[in-house]
Parts: C-alpha cells; sequence; structure tokens
C-alpha cells in the first residue's frame, strides 16, 4: 500500500508544509459564507461498471471492473475551489470443479483539490493504490476439504437433467465422505477445526435440500452418506465443547431422515434428546431454540414407543416452554413437533398431551399469521380429534374450528411450494399415518386429511413416485371421501386422484331421497354389495324407493338371501354417507312405512 501527498504554490511565498485538511475545510466554509452576493456550485458524478463471466466446461472465470469519478466546484466572486476524485478497481476470480481458486485484486484512488484566489493558486493531491495478487491455488477451505462455495448446487433447477443431479450428487458424497474421514482423524488442537467443519458440512447439506424438485434425492443421498461414512457416530459421540456440540446438534438437525432416524433411537436417542432440550434453554440465542425444537420435531415421527421415550426424557415439555416464543422459524418446528407427536403418539401418548393442556397451546399457534405455523397446529388437532376418547377435550379447546377457514383459503400446490418444510413432502410412514384421518367421524378432519393428500398428490407426482399412495392404502379412502357429499373433501380427494391417475368415483348428493338409481348403484358399490349393485339397477331403486325397503325386499327383490349380510346392509351407519339426513337405516319388517318422513323432521 502506497500513499503520497505534495503540495504546490504558485504565489512564490514561503515554504512547503503539510496540509491541514480540517484547517483547509473551515477556510472554504469561511469563504462560502463572506464572499456573498454571487456564489456557483457545480457537480457532477460518473459510475461505471463491468461484470462478466464465462464457463469453459468445469473452469470458470470471473471479473469485475468498477469505475467512479466525482467532480465538485464551489465559485463565488472572489474565490474558487474544485475537488476532483477517481477510482478504479478491478478483481478476477478462476473457480474449477476441483474447488482451486486463482484471484487477482488491483485498486487505485487519486484526489486532486485546487483553492484559487485572486492570482494565488494553492493545489493538494492525495492518491493512494494497493495491489493484492494471490496467484496461490486455493484448492479447498477448511483444511482441504470442503470446496469455497456450492456454486452447482445453487444452479439446479427443477428442469436441471438427471445427468446434472447426478453428477452433484457423486461430487458432494464423495467431499462429504473425505470430509467425515478428515474429522475422525483430528487430534489434540486440530480439534478446533472441527465445528467449522461441521457448519460447512451443515451448510452444504442445507443447500441440497434447497434444490427445487431434485432437493429431496440430493439431501436423501447426502444424509445417507454421513450415516454410512461414520458421520452420524461422530456426532453422537465427539462433542467436546459447547461450540463442537452445538455444530454437531446443527448439523444433525439437517439430517434425521427415515434411516438417519433409525439409527438414533437405536445408537442415542437420549444423549440427541437431552442435547435437544439443552439447546432450548439457551434462552439467550435463537439458533439455539430453531436447532432444538427442530430436533425433537424429526423425533415425534419414528414411532409409538419413542415418543413415550422423548417424552419422559422432557422432549414435549421443551416444545411447549418454546410454543411461548416469538420467533417464526422455532414456533413452526412446535407445531411440526405437536403435528407429528399427534399422528405417531397412540392413545397413551395422547393422554399425556391432553394432561398437559396441548389442545389449548395449540389454539395461539393455529391463529399465528405464519401460514406454515398455522396448518401443522390444525393437523395436530385434526389427528387427535380422531381419538374418541379424548374429542371432548380437543373440543373444548376450540382450535378445530379454525380449521376450515384454513383450507378454504389456501391453495394445495401454492401452499406446498411456500415452504421448505413441505416442499418436498412427507415420508410414506407418515402419510400413511394420515390415512386413517380420511375415515374421521369429524368433517373437519376429514377436510384437513384431504387438503394434505391433494398437496402431497402434486409433489409426489413431480418427484414420479405416486406409486407411494398405493403402498400405504390411501387410495380407497380417497375414492370414499372424494364420492361423499361433503363438498370440500370431496373436492381435494377428487383432486389428489386426478393427479395420481386414479379414475374419481361417481359422486352422490348430500340428499338420499334425490339420488338416481345410477347414484344408488354407485353407493352399493362403496358400501361392499358390489353383486348386488345389478338387482338394484333392474329393479329401477331409486333414492326414494331405497329408504323405503324392507327387510323381505332386500330378500326376495335384490337377492340378499344371507341373514347376516342383509343384517349388515340394514345396519349401516348413514353418517359416513349423509351427516345431514340419517343417523342410521334400520331395516326390518316394521319398515314398510316411508322411512324418508323421518329425514324430514331432521
Amino acid at each position: 500500500m502506497a500513499h503520497g501527498t505534495a503540495e504546490t504554490s504558485s504565489s512564490g511565498a514561503g515554504s512547503q508544509r503539510p496540509v491541514d485538511w480540517g484547517a483547509m475545510g473551515h477556510l472554504f466554509i469561511r469563504l462560502a459564507r463572506t464572499s456573498r452576493p454571487l456564489i456557483r456550485r457545480f457537480s457532477s458524478e460518473f459510475i461505471d461498471k463491468e461484470q462478466r463471466s464465462l464457463k469453459s466446461g468445469e473452469v470458470t472465470q470471473h471479473e469485475t471492473q468498477n469505475r467512479s469519478a466525482a467532480t465538485m466546484r464551489l465559485q463565488t466572486e472572489s474565490f474558487t475551489t474544485e475537488k476532483n476524485t477517481m477510482a478504479a478497481q478491478q478483481q478476477s476470480q478462476t473457480i474449477t470443479s476441483t474447488g482451486v481458486i486463482n484471484q487477482h485484486l488491483a485498486q487505485s484512488s487519486h484526489q486532486n483539490i485546487t483553492f484559487s484566489k485572486g492570482l494565488s493558486t494553492k493545489t493538494i493531491v492525495s492518491s493512494q493504490s494497493s495491489q493484492i495478487m494471490n496467484g496461490q491455488n486455493i484448492k479447498m477451505i477448511e483444511g482441504d476439504i470442503l470446496p469455497a462455495s456450492f456454486d452447482d448446487l445453487e444452479n439446479l433447477c427443477a428442469k436441471s437433467s438427471p445427468q446434472e443431479v447426478e453428477k452433484a450428487k457423486e461430487k458432494y458424497k464423495s467431499l462429504l465422505e473425505k470430509a467425515i474421514k478428515k474429522i475422525k482423524g483430528i487430534k489434540g488442537e486440530g480439534s478446533k477445526q472441527v465445528p467449522s467443519i461441521l457448519n460447512r458440512l451443515n451448510e452444504m447439506i442445507r443447500k441440497a435440500w434447497e434444490v427445487p424438485t431434485h432437493g429431496h434425492e440430493l439431501g436423501t443421498s447426502l444424509c445417507n452418506a454421513l450415516r454410512t461414512s461414520g458421520g452420524l457416530d461422530f456426532l453422537l459421540t465427539n462433542n467436546s465443547d459447547d461450540e463442537q456440540q452445538f455444530a454437531s446438534a446443527k448439523l444433525l438437525e439437517q439430517c434425521l431422515t427415515t434411516e438417519n432416524r433409525d439409527y438414533v433411537v437405536a445408537n442415542g436417542l437420549e444423549m440427541v434428546v437431552t442435547s435437544a432440550c439443552v439447546c432450548t434453554k439457551n434462552s439467550n440465542s435463537v439458533d439455539h431454540s430453531r436447532v432444538g425444537t427442530g430436533i425433537l420435531e424429526h423425533l415425534f415421527k419414528h414411532s409409538e414407543t419413542t415418543c413415550s421415550d422423548v417424552i419422559r426424557l422432557g422432549g414435549l415439555d421443551s416444545v411447549l416452554f418454546e410454543c411461548r416464543k416469538n420467533d417464526v422459524e422455532t414456533l413452526r418446528h412446535c407445531a411440526g413437533a405437536l403435528a407429528n407427536l399427534s399422528l405417531y403418539g397412540g392413545a397413551e401418548n395422547h393422554e399425556a398431551m391432553i394432561k398437559r393442556k396441548v389442545p389449548m397451546w395449540l389454539f395461539p399457534l393455529a391463529f399465528h399469521n405464519d401460514d406454515n405455523i398455522k396448518y401443522y397446529a390444525c393437523l395436530a388437532i385434526a389427528a387427535l380429534v380422531a381419538n374418541t376418547e379424548i374429542e371432548a377435550a380437543v373440543l373444548k379447546s376450540g382450535t378445530l374450528d379454525l380449521v376450515e377457514p384454513f383450507i378454504t383459503t389456501h391453495n394445495p400446490s401454492e401452499f406446498a411450494n411456500s415452504n421448505l418444510a413441505h416442499a418436498h413432502g412427507q415420508s410414506k410412514h407418515w402419510l400413511q399415518k394420515l390415512v386413517p384421518v380420511l375415515s374421521s367421524k369429524r368433517e373437519e378432519a376429514r377436510n384437513l386429511a384431504a387438503f394434505h393428500f391433494c398437496m402431497e398428490a402434486g409433489i409426489k407426482k413431480q418427484q414420479g413416485n405416486t406409486e407411494l399412495f398405493m403402498d400405504i392404502g390411501a387410495i380407497e379412502p380417497l375414492k370414499k371421501v372424494a364420492s361423499c357429499p361433503n363438498a370440500i373433501a370431496s373436492k381435494f380427494a377428487a383432486q389428489a386422484l386426478r393427479l395420481i391417475g386414479e379414475e374419481i368415483p361417481h359422486k352422490l348428493s348430500q340428499q338420499v331421497p334425490l339420488w338416481s338409481t345410477e347414484d344408488v348403484r354407485e353407493w352399493v358399490k362403496q358400501i361392499g354389495f358390489a353383486e348386488c349393485a345389478p338387482n338394484f339397477s333392474d329393479s329401477r331403486v331409486d333414492g326414494d324407493l331405497l329408504l323405503q325397503l324392507n327387510e323381505e325386499n332386500l330378500k326376495n327383490d335384490i337377492g340378499i338371501t344371507n341373514g347376516i349380510r342383509r343384517k349388515r346392509f340394514s345396519s349401516f351407519n348413514w353418517s359416513k354417507r349423509s351427516p345431514s339426513t340419517l343417523l342410521s337405516l334400520k331395516l326390518g319388517a316394521h319398515s314398510a312405512k316411508p322411512i324418508w318422513k323421518k329425514i324430514r323432521k331432521i
């Protein structure tokens, strides 16, 4: 770095002296104030910026040039002062696929101030320049392990080819395995590098998850590599200080996929839950709260036994304590954790939730401005209300009333893309836990379950994984919901079936007496009497006539000769078909009177 100043005078008066910049500034101001009435001010500014990027194969060259110039002039009848400033900066950088960086930086500036009064002229020149040349090959950062940037991950998009995705996947799997091997071999003073390396791994995996459409494949691949390379073991057993423990917790929170959750539960559940609870108790750090609740959110979607263990170790209490916080990301994890516990917990853990007044805690979450918090709070309450033993306590909280306003004002596909938390969809096991909610007797629960399956259908279609719905047994429940009179649930269920390429069933009216013979035939199929459907059609049984059938008609005219089957047909629960008509249909010898009269009373 070189600096220089020079002073010249045309008045011939005296010797050179250092310039007093402060005095000169005050002099200009005094002269400006005392040199009225004529004052002219002139100023101009010029800025030029050029940026070029050239990519050839696996080599990328970036070059940036910045140039600026400014002129300021103040003129009165008695003096003139002028200031000219020029600056230039040039930077070039070369990055290869191995992370090699050749970097060059040069910058310079020049400043000229001229002051004239009468025959005297004074010029002050100040210039400075600096040049940094770095010709070294900086292959990697963090001890020759990880690249300086993850540009190739950031450049992947939904339209990226399978070859590009596979190339990125193999590259970063290799880098992750090398990084884990490196940190496992670090001893003594070198261990101070470990938190920094773990943080870089965390950033790398986070960027992999963020890739549109392909993020699930990339993220899952890296998480599997972390487990198979011994990285999970390292995170569970090597936490020598607070900094390393938190760095390990952050990375773990990013990597708790289904397989990794299994591994953690089998090899270090208590340690991980304890670490997560410690994070939530660090009231001065938002980052700690986010990581702690994020880990607990993942652990609550493993199994009923694991949920019991996490509750016993203080996990649920920590989540409820964090519900008091204002941080949106933390509350998202809390809502997700309670939704997972509601789906995976089972009856015993539901009782523990009621004991801790979880439905009451869900109310402010379901009322939150953030859609993600609101949605998973509603999902939690919908899953809880399916348990009839705690239904009264759930209804008492009033949270269930907030479900319908949400789903009627949101679009499933748009909501899916609103947050990375559900942009890649839920796991097969998680969705399997949601299937029974489609058959809940509560309309609000059915509506929300259908909404979620509609959202998941769009996501899984993009991922090419629609066969998952057949594997988890969701097709038939979706068809039943799609054909039901419930307008909201049937709309979302039909949309889900359409997205995954399934046939959309015949939709029935909510008014049974208005059913056509075709409606009756479809309904008979849905309740498990498909072989009798032609007989109903041949007898031209419509909705009005259906409600007048007695046991003799079923036996002699419809052909249901088996008495037990007639009894099952007669005891069909109409609340599943038409909540606003009949609670049940009891057919017998006494039912020759028109049963539809009962409908009019309801």
